[in-house]
């Protein structure tokens, strides 16, 4: 079995798309067969939402190339897209011909807010899983979550536990595994510090403030 043509959308111009989709997509992209590409509402170079990496948009909404997989990424420049209906109608067209839909971080809400989560378990970021409600899915948390043929994951690293884990189960895990040790995945962190449950309360506060502060602008 091949792995199919992944597609992700990123925000729409002139906010920025958010910054998630590229550790997942490098896992997709070394399957066998494996084509990733972006979307967004125009086709032109941008920047990840905290302005550090370029990213050059292949398709413009209007074009919606066929696609198995599609990967929502996270990130604060995905806010807007919580309300904007083409970027939504796009997702619910996309969503029509896949075989995974799937996201990472706050990618989840964006899949709730087009209707894609009702009655399903999903994760997302840990700041954001409550407002999974607001959509009708049921946040149970966890690295990722599989719900039929959506799959969400949780914050920024938790997506390339995802996409091992959708290879695996399109392509087999003996191919899984090359590609883990390929891109050297085999995370020993200074820091146990990577759930709420296990960070200090202070760096659990820290961060709520810094979130709180960046939506605030």
């Amino acid at each position: 079995m091949t792995m199919p043509p992944c597609r992700s959308p990123f925000s729409p111009s002139p906010a920025s798309p958010p910054s998630t989709p590229s550790a997942p997509t490098r896992s997709f992209a070394r399957s066998p067969t494996g084509r990733c590409s972006s979307s967004a509402r125009n086709a032109a170079r941008s920047r990840t939402d905290v302005g550090s990496l370029g990213i050059t948009v292949d398709h413009d909404f209007s074009e919606r190339p066929e696609a198995d997989v599609v990967l929502v990424p996270g990130g604060e420049g995905n806010r807007a897209l919580l309300s904007d209906e083409e970027t939504l109608n796009w997702l619910r067209h996309a969503d029509g011909g896949t075989r995974w839909t799937t996201s990472v971080c706050t990618g989840s809400l964006v899949l709730g807010a087009a209707g894609l989560l009702t009655g399903r378990k999903a994760t997302g970021h840990w700041l954001y899983l409550e407002p999974l409600r607001e959509y009708g899915a049921d946040p149970v948390g966890g690295r990722y979550v599989e719900d039929g043929k959506y799959m969400t994951a949780a914050g920024v690293s938790a997506g390339i536990d995802m996409a091992l884990h959708l290879v695996g189960k399109e392509v087999g895990p003996e191919f899984a595994q090359a590609i883990q040790l390929a891109i050297e995945y085999d995370p020993q962190p200074p820091f146990d510090a990577g759930s709420p449950e296990k960070a200090p309360a202070s760096v659990v506060e820290l961060v709520r403030a810094y979130e709180s502060a960046s939506a605030r602008g």
